[in-house]
């Protein structure tokens, strides 16, 4: 339950390019303010969106360019395995807006020294197309070891683009794993959790007017999905620690009170997703909201998002493989994004630029029959001879 409100300022991410990025040896690919990413298993998914999660681990308080690497376990799990002579992994973005898509770029290739340290080999920031910042520089050539870390993190160094930071900063990314919520010491090493270690510890620290108010949006919202329920609070046990409260409509004239020990997954699951929507954060990043959930709720989500996007400007990508959720209607082409493994790394394509999809679209199917078949593991009816 993140409190914080970001610095997205009405910015999202307008393209991405990977190089030797995971399951990545080379894509580039246009995004829009929403994105539903869908692909077989092992296809890259999570590793697309880490991309981006990797930009925030960066400039995150207690993080950087160090840190973010060794998290992924070094510069040689992060590398494609694809990647043969070319040792350098590359992440670029653009970031603006509709009117402006290139207003920021940012350009970040490192590989690893002798010592297998993380080594920034070029970083380029750009302003509406032109460079303000190129590394390495002078400074770098005298001093190393100034490459063991990324300008972007540095408030020193990064002044003049210090809005890239803030942006990155404002990333946001949830896969609640309602396990970790329920979990009697979840708090403990935990700050920031995108799994729900501290899910409900982020939810007290915002003030308590914001916090009942949230609460009281999202009790509104779960009475479709969990009709019995009546209200939530959070509320402090004995030991300090932090529970979520909900009561039940049945027989007694009161009601009765559970806490997060006895909510099912899909409710403490649709709980988080609610809550990260009211979040005034940057971009928000969703691994497979539909885990949980009734098909019929699912098939809401899109037109969730999209209303929180028309009230808050914020750029949300979804990572799926729910035939529900993209039966949608009102999905783009455009913000649809096909993830499609091979021999030499997995391609990632918009439908909009296959002509047979439109074609099915146009001829009346969703765009779950016009997609899922092309994301289909093949030779999967093998399965059931185990």
């Amino acid at each position: 339950m993140s409190s914080a409100n970001g610095a997205g300022g009405g910015l999202r991410f307008t393209r991405v390019a990977l190089d030797n990025w995971r399951n990545f040896r080379s894509v580039e690919v246009e995004l829009q303010p929403r994105v539903f990413l869908v692909g077989p298993n092992a296809s890259g998914k999570s590793n697309f969106l880490d991309a981006f999660r990797f930009l925030r681990d960066i400039v995150a308080i207690g993080g950087g360019f160090q840190d973010a690497v060794a998290k992924r376990g070094g510069v040689s799990r992060v590398r494609c395995l694809a990647a043969r002579k070319d040792p350098q992994v590359g992440i670029r973005v653009d970031i603006g807006s509709d009117e402006t898509p290139d207003e920021w770029g940012y350009e970040l290739r490192f590989t690893q020294d002798a010592r297998r340290r993380p080594i920034v080999r070029s970083e380029i920031v750009k302003h509406r197309g032109e460079i303000i910042h190129r590394r390495p520089g002078p400074e770098d050539e005298m001093d190393p070891e100034r490459l063991t870390q990324t300008a972007l993190e540095q408030v020193t160094a990064n002044r003049d683009f210090r809005k890239v930071a803030d942006f990155f900063a404002s990333v946001r990314y949830l896969h609640l794993v309602p396990q970790l919520v329920r979990e009697p010491d979840r708090s403990v090493g935990r700050e920031n959790d995108p799994y729900g270690g501290d899910f409900l510890e982020q939810g007290a620290r915002t003030s308590k007017k914001q916090r009942d108010s949230r609460l009281a949006k999202i009790t509104r919202s779960l009475r479709v999905a969990v009709p019995q329920l009546d209200a939530m609070r959070l509320e402090s046990d004995e030991r300090g620690a932090w529970h979520l409260r909900g009561r039940y409509q049945h027989w007694r004239p009161q009601g009765a009170w559970q806490d997060e020990s006895d909510f099912s997954d899909g409710t403490l699951r649709i709980i988080g997703l609610l809550w990260s929507l009211l979040d005034r954060g940057g971009p928000l990043l969703l691994e497979e909201p539909e885990l949980s959930l009734h098909p019929e709720v699912v098939r809401h989500l899109p037109q969730m998002f999209a209303r929180v996007q028309r009230e808050t400007g914020r750029q949300i990508m979804v990572s799926t493989h729910s035939v529900d959720l993209l039966r949608d209607t009102g999905i783009g082409l455009d913000e649809t994004l096909m993830l499609i493994p091979r021999d030499e790394g997995t391609e990632v394509r918009r439908a909009v630029d296959v002509v047979e999809i439109t074609r099915l679209l146009e001829a009346g199917l969703s765009m779950a029959e016009a997609v899922m078949p092309r994301t289909r593991p093949s030779n999967v009816e093998q399965l059931a001879l185990f």
